[in-house]
């Protein structure tokens, strides 16, 4: 069964001057037209290909990757406004529609949405800014630590709201920002804690001593690669601290702290020193 919205393996039914046809099932021949069709495949081939619907509501294949399917997020550029809703920029020939009634606010061209790509009513492609109504609770086994993939959603006076493994809501604190995130990003994170009420407060770093021996292995050869002296120390600025290893200055203290303890370093208002 094939699904419009999503990748789909398909094979070739026959050639045409415009491209090759593929086999849709229930839906006949589905046109790859002739551009995106891979060089050397013949009659009996399989190519995988993403389904949409063109301006006349046919079925038509495509090798190029949109920038959202059925079922996921983007963050999505606002081609054309119309009397219907706006038309957003998904990496397609043919735009994707956000509906009036599926707008947080009213959007003009040139700006950016986050957005999931559903579909509608009428079997067509859709996308909403309504994110919420997609959302699942919290899974209720969540552990402090646990591995993650956060996409920035947008911003809160908290810090940022961020959708978890595209399924459900949690919020990444000011307080927890070592780096700058932006919307439309995704990247990997932990979980922090979950609340009374249900609701998950992320980070970007693992909880504790969790990067503390990767990042230890790390500050030593840094270390020898300076000569056995290096600026970064306990007092030093958080953005340099990032800049050299990638990690918070938590991270970074906590670390330094172990090696000292270990005796390997010794820290000072300077930095710190190889022993």
């Amino acid at each position: 069964m094939i699904e419009i919205g999503k990748n789909n393996t398909l094979s070739i039914i026959r050639e045409a001057e415009f491209g090759v046809y593929l086999d849709g099932g229930e839906f006949g021949g589905v046109l790859l037209p002739k551009a995106d069709v891979p060089a050397g495949v013949t009659v009996g081939d399989k190519v995988d290909v993403f389904l949409y619907l063109d301006t006349d509501d046919f079925i038509v294949a495509t090798t190029r990757v949109p920038l959202a399917k059925v079922g996921e997020f983007g963050y999505l550029k606002v081609a054309e406004v119309n009397n219907i809703g706006a038309f957003l920029d998904w990496g397609l020939p043919k735009q994707l529609l956000l509906p009036y009634g599926e707008q947080r606010k009213p959007l003009e061209v040139g700006q950016k949405v986050f957005v999931r790509v559903y579909i509608d009513n009428s079997d067509r492609l859709a996308a909403s800014a309504k994110i919420e109504k997609f959302l699942e609770p919290a899974p209720e086994h969540l552990k402090m630590g646990q591995q993650v993939s956060l996409s920035i959603w947008r911003r809160s006076d908290l810090g940022f709201l961020v959708l978890v493994d595209g399924q459900y809501q949690a919020l990444l604190h000011n307080q927890d920002l070592f780096r700058t995130v932006r919307v439309g990003q995704t990247l990997d994170g932990y979980i922090k804690r979950v609340l009374e009420d249900g609701k998950v407060d992320v980070m970007l770093d693992k909880p504790g001593y969790g990067k503390v021996d990767e990042l230890s292995r790390r500050i030593l050869e840094d270390l020898e690669d300076r000569g056995g002296h290096s600026p970064l120390g306990d007092k030093s600025a958080p953005e340099d601290i990032y800049q050299t290893f990638g990690v918070s200055k938590k991270a970074y203290k906590m670390s330094i702290g172990a090696l000292m303890k270990q005796g390997l370093i010794t820290i000072s208002p300077n930095g710190i020193d190889l022993k």
